[in-house]
Formats: C-alpha cells, sequence, structure tokens
C-alpha cells in the first residue's frame, strides 16, 4: 500500500471495515477490535492514525508489532491469521496495516481476566466492536447458512412472516412475545429460519434483529 493509497482510505473514515489507532492500545482493547472484524467481514486496522483521521505513524515499528503479536496471542481463541504491511510516513515514522481476513474459524473470542478464563465474542457494527449476540455466535459456526435446513412451518412461523410483513424486522425479544414463547424457543425458531436462508440476522449496538432474507411479493 502507498502513502496515496493509504491517505484515501484515511479520508473514508472509520467504519465496519476500518479502524484507527494512534498505537497499539492496552491487548485486550486491540484483540477485540481484531476479534470483531474476523467475527465479521474482515478489514483493517491503522496503527499510527489518530482518532480524527491524521497520520502520524509510529516511531517505532517493530516493537509495535510486537505488543500486537503478543496481545493477540495471548488474548484471541482461536488464533486470527493477521498480516501486517508497513507504509512510511517520513523519515523515521510509519503506520501499521494489520489486515484482518473474514475468518474461515470463527466465532472468535476474546479471552479475559488474569487467567483467560472469560470468553467473549465480539463483531463489528458501523464503527464499533459490541459484544455478539448468542444468536450471532451460533451462526457463525455454519457460516450463518446450511444447505438442506428442515423446519416445520407452523402457527408461530406464520405469525412471524405475517408480522415482518408489516413491520419489517423483529428481535429474539419480539418474537418471544409475538409467539408466547420462552425467549430460547424464540431464538432457536429465529436460528434455524436463518440457517434456512428464510430469515437474515442484522447485529446492532443494543440488540440483534432479524429481516427476511428476500422480498415478499
Amino acid at each position: 500500500m502507498t502513502l496515496q493509497e493509504l491517505t484515501q482510505l484515511v479520508m473514508l473514515g472509520e467504519g465496519r471495515q476500518l479502524e484507527f489507532k494512534r498505537r497499539v492500545p492496552r491487548a485486550e482493547r486491540i484483540a477485540k477490535e481484531v476479534i470483531a472484524m474476523a467475527n465479521t467481514d474482515g478489514g483493517r486496522v491503522f496503527l499510527g492514525v489518530n482518532d480524527d483521521g491524521t497520520i502520524v505513524g509510529v516511531r517505532d515499528a517493530e516493537e509495535e508489532e510486537f505488543a500486537l503479536t503478543q496481545a493477540l496471542f495471548a488474548h484471541c481463541e482461536p488464533a486470527v491469521p493477521i498480516s501486517t504491511d508497513r507504509v512510511s510516513v517520513t523519515g523515521t515514522r510509519e503506520v501499521i496495516v494489520v489486515n484482518v481476513p473474514n475468518s474461515n474459524r470463527k466465532p472468535h473470542f476474546l479471552l479475559n481476566g488474569s487467567q483467560g478464563t472469560d470468553r467473549t465474542a465480539y463483531v463489528r457494527v458501523r464503527d464499533m466492536s459490541v459484544e455478539a449476540s448468542l444468536e450471532a455466535i451460533e451462526l457463525m459456526g455454519t457460516g450463518g447458512h446450511q444447505k438442506n435446513v428442515l423446519f416445520e412451518f407452523g402457527e408461530n412461523e406464520q405469525k412471524l412472516m405475517r408480522y415482518l410483513d408489516k413491520y419489517g424486522r423483529i428481535t429474539v425479544e419480539q418474537f418471544a412475545k409475538l409467539a408466547d414463547v420462552p425467549p430460547n424457543a424464540a431464538s432457536r425458531i429465529l436460528v434455524v429460519l436463518t440457517r434456512a436462508e428464510v430469515l437474515r440476522l442484522h447485529p446492532g449496538e443494543r440488540s440483534d434483529y432479524f429481516t427476511l432474507a428476500y422480498d415478499l411479493p
């Protein structure tokens, strides 16, 4: 990547697939950003770019890359296979481009705590890394859908279709109330229909929601 290409990307601002960091932050924080991108669509983290888009570079790229590697080794499970590039800004400063793949080993979890016993998955929502819902985690393991998924299109599913035809989206909590079933039962139905490519899951900052994966006639 050239400095000109870097500058053009930075001008787009932070978003779903782009994150700016002045340098490698606290280990858990940088690991969370990488995990969220790997669990979503992949992306890039620019080390040496301020939040306002000012390209400043890092003074010691080798030290920053070492800190990055150590952070990901300690806090990512399973490991995220990143790659890095360097873009020269001045004679003494470089921007480190951290390339994060759309992982085929998702879900990836952040290991929290001194013993690494707490595990939390994250996904990318706009320019934020947010905790993944149970439904999102369950769907990650199959790439979001499977072929030949069998399900019964019963009364609850019919209620769901009518609701989506009218309102366009629904959450697990809303469907549980609509169908008068426990939230875990509502979750199972929505996940199965998403795997069958009838529904599409949309991660949200506060709550995920589901829409039809196709337009009704």
